[in-house]
């Protein structure tokens, strides 16, 4: 805390914005807390302090009005004790339990405290059953839900010493919780803000005066003193010591102690002289947390805001509920562009199973299964959406659109037919001819094709037809495309292999296509290589998306662009992957080449 970046004024001291708002409706909530920032010596005039003490237990609503009438700040606040306790008698009390009276647990705690005596300081753990219940890790400082886009559930904050200062949860969450345990939780905290200033008559608070008022359900306390009355005042000192230990004995024994064998003094005096008045605002409160009888995540209880899908030519919709079914037998149309936002999830993964299947793999542990039909248009069978989590079907029904173009044939032939097509998706031929050619280079000339590996399924989700919905993202689909091959290519080993006159000033792809010239000779070889350098042009075309030179790159790359814009990174993608296995064949002869 600095001065600079505070204004002291009546209104912050007497925290009349602070004591109207509740963390019952607030996105955040704390668990614990002791938050101090302070500047200047607590002393001395100029000093300024704020700090902010919260515990918390969770109850049953049995105890609730024992809670209420018995319990406050300094039995559920930051001083109470968070810890297990072994009796003589057998009983133990685990470090969840809150005990109202040895051996009565009322309530549950939801963060504990673990005393780090021989490194110091101590730490705060989150109740590991939230944790398991609601399904979270730890990243960093923050407690995520992955199975929900990661968002962040519950954060960790530290001082500048390494301490816990704050562990809160969001709200959302916290009464899913608590809502499957049938708890409330009981918050209990306290507000200080202190400023010493020279003289009241000069200072902002020239007009407040102690006092101690009931405010906003809490209690709040107004302290003006000075600042000799806080700190000054009289002191003694009285020292006893005894002198019947002889120190060159080997091993002295104290016999009981008496007045001939102690000695002892005393000193007194005053300490004063500290100028200056100190201001101090003080709020007290507890309060309430209370679930709303619903507990979709840890409880699995259903949603009641989940979406509705059009099912009928007509734009007849049905709710997701009715769905969820089986027996229904239903499927929905979506547009391509539902699979690109879905993968800009993180933990979203893309799988193909023929050349017009694949699924989606989210984060709540499901593979959607989907087709594309002849509309282009991703088709879904209905139950297999309304299964999934509640935020990602809303992301399905906002690309959800009326039946077009039939149900994809191939999905067709996998679910009702159980016979899946024997085609193959070009993304995977595409990373599988590339894969060849470099086993290819590997046995025949002992040497790395690449300069670096590649995760397939991880450049999968980039390079693919679901990339391409325009002209501008069909050059990027180009660019990625290129840098996981030519711009990977090992130019170093290629240029030993080449024959070339001028090798030592070929690029990656001229260099690997006068190795392959020295197979089939130059003619053959630019051939081969044609849609490569299509795609090669396409990618310098990637920060100008207009004009012939793009065009003709395109062109040059045998994508038809008369075709929609899924269809031209399919047609992208499979004709350099067929290139990358002609040059293997050429070279190598290899066989189980991609479809034509």
């Amino acid at each position: 805390m600095n001065n600079g970046s505070l204004t002291m004024t009546e209104e912050w001291i007497l925290q009349t914005k602070e004591t109207r708002r509740v963390f019952s409706n607030a996105a955040w909530v704390p668990l614990r807390a002791a938050i101090e920032k302070k500047e200047g010596d607590v002393k001395q005039v100029g000093h300024v302090s704020e700090y902010f003490g919260c515990g918390s237990v969770a109850f049953p609503p049995e105890h609730r009005a024992l809670v209420e009438k018995n319990l406050g700040w300094s039995d559920i606040g930051i001083g109470h004790s968070i810890a297990p306790h072994a009796y003589e008698d057998g009983y133990y009390a685990s470090i969840d339990q809150y005990q109202y009276n040895d051996k009565e647990a009322i309530g549950f705690n939801l963060v504990y405290e673990q005393p780090q005596p021989v490194i110091g300081g101590s730490k705060w753990i989150l109740s590991p059953d939230l944790i398991v219940a609601l399904r979270l890790i730890k990243e960093g400082d923050n407690w995520v839900r992955p199975e929900e886009n990661f968002i962040v559930v519950a954060r960790e904050t530290f001082d500048s010493n390494g301490e816990h200062s704050l562990i809160e949860i969001k709200r959302e969450f916290l009464i899913d919780y608590l809502a499957a345990r049938n708890l409330s939780l009981r918050l209990a905290y306290y507000r200080q803000r202190v400023e010493n200033v020279a003289a009241l008559q000069s200072s902002v608070y020239l007009n407040l005066q102690t006092r101690s008022e009931e405010r906003d359900n809490g209690r709040f306390e107004l302290i003006v003193r000075d600042l000799n009355d806080v700190f000054g005042g009289s002191w003694a000192m009285f020292r006893a010591w005894r002198t019947d230990v002889d120190e060159d004995e080997d091993a002295p024994v104290m016999g009981p102690e008496n007045d001939t064998n102690t000695g002892h003094e005393s000193s007194d005096g005053y300490h004063g002289g500290y100028k200056g008045v100190r201001v101090e605002g003080e709020f007290w409160r507890e309060e309430w947390v209370d679930h709303q009888s619903k507990s979709q995540r840890v409880r699995g209880d259903t949603d009641p805001n989940l979406p509705q899908f059009i099912v009928e030519t007509d734009g007849t919709r049905m709710p997701s509920r009715a769905l969820k079914s089986e027996e229904i037998g239903r499927w929905l149309w979506f547009r391509a562009s539902v699979v690109t936002e879905l993968l800009n999830n993180r933990g979203f993964k893309l799988k193909w199973y023929t050349g017009e299947t694949g699924a989606i793999q989210s984060t709540s542990g499901y593979k959607t299964h989907f087709g594309i039909n002849s509309a282009d248009l991703v088709t879904v069978y209905a139950y297999d959406v309304a299964r999934l989590a509640s935020w990602e079907q809303h992301v399905w029904a906002a690309h959800n659109i009326a039946p077009e173009g039939k149900v994809s044939s191939e999905l067709l032939e996998s679910q009702v037919k159980a016979k899946p097509a024997s085609t193959h998706a070009v993304e995977e031929l595409f990373f599988g001819s590339m894969r060849l050619l470099e086993n290819g280079f590997r046995e025949k000339y002992n040497i790395s094709l690449f300069t670096h590996d590649i995760d397939d399924a991880e450049t999968g989700q980039q390079i693919s037809r679901f990339a391409s919905r325009d002209t501008a993202t069909l050059l990027r689909l180009a660019k990625d495309i290129i840098r996981v091959f030519s711009d990977r290519l090992n130019v170093r080993e290629l240029r030993k292999l080449s024959t070339h006159a001028e090798k030592d000033k070929l690029g990656s792809n001229k260099l690997l296509q006068s190795i392959l010239a020295q197979s089939i000779g130059i003619e053959g070889a630019q051939k081969v290589f044609t849609e490569i350098a299509g795609a090669y042009d396409m990618r310098v075309g990637d920060a100008h998306p207009t004009g012939s030179k793009v065009k003709d790159a395109i062109k040059l790359a045998g994508v038809n662009e008369d075709s929609s814009p899924l269809r031209q990174g399919e047609q992208l993608i499979h004709n350099v992957g067929r290139s990358i296995w002609y040059i293997g064949k050429f070279l190598f002869g290899e066989t189980g080449g991609p479809d034509e």
